[in-house]
C-alpha cells in the first residue's frame, strides 16, 4: 500500500514540475517570443501562411476565428473520411484490408477529428498502416491543436487591454501549437517508447501455426509508437490495438505506464500556467490550477481506494487477491496502474485505457462517471479543458458578484448579460446532448440492438457510450456495440447504424457548438475595457475562490447527471453492497 502511495506520489509531482517551464514555454510561442526551436520552424511558418494567404501579424475577430475553426474541421473530416473509404487502394496494407461500413466511417471521421476518438472497430483487424498514419495520427496531431488554439484565443480575449475585439490568428495558433509543441514532445516521447519496447514496424503481421493442431495465430504488427505518443500527449485516446494501452506493444511495462499516465496531464496541465502568465498573473494560473487539482486527486481516491476490495462475485467464490480486483486488469500494472490510469483517462478527454472498465467495482465506475460529469473541466483535454474550466470560473465569479452585491468583474472586465447567456449555453450543450441521446438510445427500438448488457449495467454502458461521446473522451463500459456487418431487412443492422450516426453527430456537435461559443465569449470580452478594481471587487486568485469555483462546478455536474447515475452505477453498487 505504502509503495502504491509513493509511485502515485512521484507521477503527481513529475506532472507539478513540469507545469511552470512548459506553461511558459507555450507562452512564449503564442506570444511570438523567441524559442529554441525559432531558428528552425519560423521560415516553415512563414511558408505556411504564404501558402494560404494570410498575414500572422492580421488578427481575427470572433467570428473569424470560429470560421476557420469550422472550414478547417471540415476539410480534415472530408480528408480522413475518404482515406477511411478507400483502404483497399492504398499502400502500406500487407494484409489487404478493405474499407468498412459507411457508418462506422462515418462514426470515426468524426471521433478522430473531434479528439475524441471514440472507435467501433479493432484497429488491428480494420485499417491500413496508411489509414493508421495519414489518417488516424495527423488528426490526432491537428485536432489537439485545434483545442490548444482556441483555448490561447480566450486567454487572448481576457488578457487583451486594446479594447479591439481580436483574439489571434487561427491558422498562426494551429501551426505553432503542431510545429514548436506536438510534433517536438511526441518525437521524442515516441523513441522513449521504442526503446521500452513499443513497437514501430512496416513490417506484415506475423501468421503462425498454433499450440493446436490446424489452429492459425496472427500477431498484429504496425507502427505504434508515433501513434501512441500523440495518443496520450494530444489527450486523443484511439488505439493502434483493439484493446488500446493494456496490448504490450502499446504499453510495455511499468514505466512506459506511468510515462503515458505523465504525457497525457502535461499539456491540460501545463496550459494553466500558460494562462497565468499570459494574463499577467501567475497566481490566476495557480488558482485554478488547485482547483483541477483537488478535484482530481478526489476522482483518484474513490476509483483508487474501491479498486482494493473484491467484487460480491469474487468474495462469494472465494477468488480473493492481495492487490483487490484484478478482473479485467493487467498483471503488469496492478489495481494501482489501472486505477490511476482510469482516473486520469476520464478527467481529461483522452479514454485510452489500460483496463477493463466494465470490471471495475460498481463503485469504482463511478469515478469515470464523475470525471465526465463535471464537463471534463478537471484538467481537461488540451485546450478544451481549460477553455470550459474558464467559462465555470465566469460563472463563480457571477455567483460571487451578485453574493457581495458587486457587478461581477473577472480580470478587470465587467461580466454582463450576454457573457453570461453565452456561457449559460456553453455549459448547457454537454448534458443536453448526453440526456436526449442516451434517452433516444435507450427508448428506441433501433436503439436496443447496440446493448448488450441488461439491468444497471446495461443503462451503465449506455449511458457512459453518449458521456464520453459528448465529451469528446472516447472510453467505454464496453458492451454498447456500433459494429455490425449488415444485412437486408435486418433490423440490427439499421440499430447498429443508429448508434453510428447518432453517436456521430453527438460527438461533433458537443466539441464543436461549445467551441463556438467561448469563442464568441472571448470576443465579447477582449472588446470590453479593464475597469480599476474596486473594494468590493472578488479576487479569483485565493483559496477562497478556489473553492467557490470547486462548488459551481460539482454543483452543475450533480444537478445534471446526478439522477442518471444513481439508476446506473450507484444502484448497482447499492445492490452489490457497495463494492
Amino acid at each position: 500500500m505504502t509503495m502504491d502511495l509513493l509511485a502515485l506520489a512521484i507521477v503527481l509531482a513529475a506532472i507539478v514540475v513540469c507545469v511552470v517551464p512548459l506553461g511558459s514555454y507555450m507562452a512564449r510561442v503564442f506570444t511570438g517570443e523567441r524559442v529554441f526551436l525559432t531558428r528552425v520552424v519560423a521560415p516553415v511558418e512563414r511558408g505556411w501562411c504564404r501558402l494560404l494567404g494570410t498575414d500572422p501579424e492580421a488578427g481575427q475577430d470572433w467570428k473569424a476565428y470560429a470560421k476557420s475553426v469550422v472550414a478547417f474541421s471540415v476539410f480534415s473530416w472530408l480528408a480522413l473520411y475518404l482515406i477511411l473509404r478507400t483502404q483497399s487502394i492504398q499502400p502500406w496494407n500487407p494484409e489487404g484490408f478493405h474499407s468498412g461500413t459507411w457508418d462506422v466511417s462515418f462514426s470515426t471521421a468524426s471521433s478522430f477529428v473531434t479528439n475524441t476518438n471514440w472507435q467501433y472497430y479493432g484497429g488491428e483487424t480494420t485499417l491500413t498502416y496508411f489509414a493508421q498514419m495519414a489518417g488516424l495520427t495527423v488528426q490526432n496531431f491537428v485536432s489537439a491543436a485545434v483545442g490548444i488554439a482556441v483555448a490561447i484565443a480566450v486567454i487572448r480575449g481576457l488578457a487583451n487591454r486594446s479594447g479591439k475585439a481580436y483574439i489571434g490568428n487561427f491558422w498562426v495558433d494551429l501551426f505553432r501549437a503542431v510545429a514548436y509543441i506536438l510534433v517536438p514532445i511526441s518525437f521524442v516521447l515516441a523513441l522513449i517508447l521504442v526503446s521500452q519496447g513499443v513497437l514501430q514496424t512496416l513490417s506484415g503481421y506475423v501468421h503462425l501455426n498454433g499450440v493446436a493442431a490446424g489452429v492459425k495465430q496472427t500477431l498484429a504488427l504496425g507502427p505504434v509508437a508515433s501513434q501512441e505518443a500523440i495518443k496520450e500527449l494530444g489527450t486523443n485516446g484511439g488505439g493502434f490495438f483493439n484493446v488500446n494501452s493494456a496490448m504490450p506493444f502499446e504499453n510495455s511495462n511499468g514505466l512506459t505506464n506511468a510515462l503515458e499516465i505523465w504525457l497525457i496531464l502535461l499539456i491540460p496541465a501545463a496550459l494553466t500556467a500558460t494562462y497565468g502568465r499570459m494574463v499577467g498573473s501567475r497566481r490566476q494560473g495557480w488558482a485554478i490550477f488547485g482547483a483541477m487539482s483537488v478535484l482530481f486527486l478526489a476522482s483518484v481516491a474513490v476509483v483508487f481506494f474501491a479498486e482494493r476490495h473484491a467484487t460480491p462475485a469474487q468474495q462469494f467464490a472465494g477468488i480473493l487477491h492481495s492487490s483487490g480486483n484484478m478482473e479485467g486488469k493487467e498483471v503488469r500494472f496492478g489495481t494501482p496502474g489501472s486505477a490511476l490510469w482510469a482516473a486520469v483517462t476520464t478527467v481529461t478527454s483522452c479514454g485510452a485505457v489500460n483496463a477493463a472498465f466494465e470490471s471495475l467495482t460498481a463503485l469504482g465506475g463511478v469515478s469515470p462517471f464523475s470525471g465526465l460529469s463535471v464537463s471534463e473541466v478537471v484538467f481537461g483535454g488540451v485546450g478544451s479543458g481549460l477553455y470550459v474550466m474558464l467559462i465555470f470560473v465566469i460563472l463563480a465569479v457571477f455567483i460571487g458578484g451578485l453574493m457581495v452585491g458587486r457587478t461581477p468583474e473577472f480580470l478587470g472586465k465587467k461580466i454582463e448579460a450576454r457573457e453570461m447567456k453565452l456561457a449559460t449555453l456553453t455549459v448547457l450543450v454537454t448534458p443536453l446532448a448526453v440526456l436526449v441521446t442516451a434517452g433516444a438510445a435507450v427508448a428506441s427500438r433501433y436503439g436496443k440492438p447496440s446493448i448488450y448488457a441488461s439491468g444497471p449495467q446495461g443503462f451503465s454502458e449506455t449511458l457512459y457510450a453518449y458521456l464520453s461521446q459528448a465529451n469528446n473522451n472516447g472510453s467505454a463500459f464496453a458492451g454498447y456495440t456500433g459494429y455490425y456487418q449488415p444485412t437486408p431487412g435486418n433490423v440490427g443492422a439499421h440499430g447498429i447504424t443508429f448508434a453510428d450516426l447518432l453517436g456521430g453527430l453527438t460527438m461533433l456537435g458537443a466539441r464543436f457548438l461549445p467551441m463556438i461559443l467561448v469563442l464568441a465569449v472571448a470576443g465579447s470580452l477582449a472588446a470590453k475595457r479593464v475597469v480599476p478594481a474596486g473594494a468590493g471587487t472578488l479576487r479569483t486568485d485565493t483559496p477562497t475562490f478556489v473553492v467557490l469555483l470547486i462548488g459551481v462546478v460539482l454543483l452543475l455536474g450533480a444537478l445534471t447527471f446526478f439522477p442518471a447515475i444513481l439508476l446506473g452505477p450507484v444502484v448497482q453498487a447499492l445492490t452489490n453492497r457497495l463494492f
